[in-house]
């Protein structure tokens, strides 16, 4: 029987490729998959930018921290005001009494320099052998009462004097801490500010027309319905802080300047014009009324009835016709 000679193994097409390309083609196909999830990552939408409210209601977020801060400013500003005017008034008065003091002074100066220098004088000496009736000891005791009387007038001249100068000196002191305060508020505003300029210069540019003021119904006093018609004229006019018109306001500068012209004064303060109008439930406010938001009462607007309002929102936002449900009320008072 004849011995078949030994088959040579044929590599089949599928199995014939070398260990070393199997790794070869394995580390490209990581490659282009790592590639592809790459490129997916590249094509990814990025993170929307956020919209015109979103910003709007970031910059009403910052705009609760800050106005509490333009109303201290204004408070701090209003007694600033009539602190000066009170030590102008102070330096008036001291002048006749300064003038006083130095003549009285200067008169005692003079007598204790004659008495030092040549004794007593010759009309206090005349006086001594005067032959009008009356004892020695009689005159001696006139002398005592003219001097008592210079002694009491002098005293009193410098009494009131000194008593000014320490009003002056504590009222010099409280200027001082209160322009302290004023620059401390103003640099502290200047920094949140700053941060509502960025927000707001990210807004889209456009033109803000705000609502008018609707009609008035019902009877009001002649003092609101001028405060209104006031008010309602400045719609569109723009906010800046502490400004009190008349070309632009703050939500307290609005309040005061619409019933300025109707013969009203109010502080440039809500604080102030929180204490200086009558209290008003909610149930009987009317327009004209004074409207205020916020436990510590840093907003305040004019109530137009139906549930609306005027004021000066905020940087950005002129002043307009807004819901009174805005923001959260505190109270309603009554100006007049």
């Amino acid at each position: 029987m004849a011995t078949m000679p030994p088959q040579r193994h044929v590599p089949s097409a599928s199995s014939g490729r070398p260990a070393g390309v199997h790794r070869v083609v394995r580390r490209l196909l990581t490659l282009v998959a790592a590639v592809a999830v790459g490129a997916g990552m590249l094509a990814a939408p990025a993170h929307a930018a956020p919209s015109v409210d979103e910003i709007d209601a970031q910059i009403d977020k910052q705009w609760e921290q800050l106005e509490p801060t333009i109303e201290q400013y204004n408070k701090v500003s209003a007694q600033l005001k009539a602190d000066q005017k009170k030590s102008v008034e102070l330096k008036k008065k001291m002048v006749p009494l300064e003038l006083a003091s130095t003549l009285a002074m200067n008169k005692v100066g003079d007598i204790a320099s004659r008495y030092y220098m040549r004794g007593p004088s010759q009309e206090m000496g005349a006086l001594l052998v005067s032959t009008k009736p009356g004892t020695l000891a009689e005159q001696l005791v006139m002398l005592d009462r003219i001097a008592d009387d210079q002694r009491r007038q002098i005293a009193g001249v410098l009494a009131a004097r000194d008593k000014y100068n320490a009003q002056k000196q504590k009222l010099d002191a409280l200027i001082a801490t209160e322009v302290k305060r004023k620059n401390d508020l103003a640099a502290k505003k200047k920094q949140i500010d700053s941060e509502i300029k960025r927000l707001t210069g990210m807004l889209p540019v456009t033109s803000i027309r705000p609502e008018g003021c609707p009609s008035i119904d019902g009877v009001v006093s002649s003092a609101a319905r001028t405060a209104i018609k006031t008010a309602c004229a400045q719609v569109g006019d723009p906010y800046v802080w502490g400004a009190t018109g008349p070309n632009s306001f703050d939500c307290s500068g609005l309040t005061q300047y619409a019933y300025k012209a109707a013969g009203i004064s109010l502080t440039h303060f809500t604080g102030a014009q929180w204490n200086e109008g009558r209290k008003i439930s909610a149930s009987e406010a009317r327009p004209g009324d004074l409207v205020f938001f916020f436990s510590d009462l840093h907003h305040v607007g004019l109530y137009l009835g139906n549930g609306l309002m005027v004021h000066a929102p905020r940087t950005g936002k002129p002043v307009q016709v807004a819901k009174v449900e805005y923001m959260p009320v505190a109270g309603y008072r009554r100006p007049y």
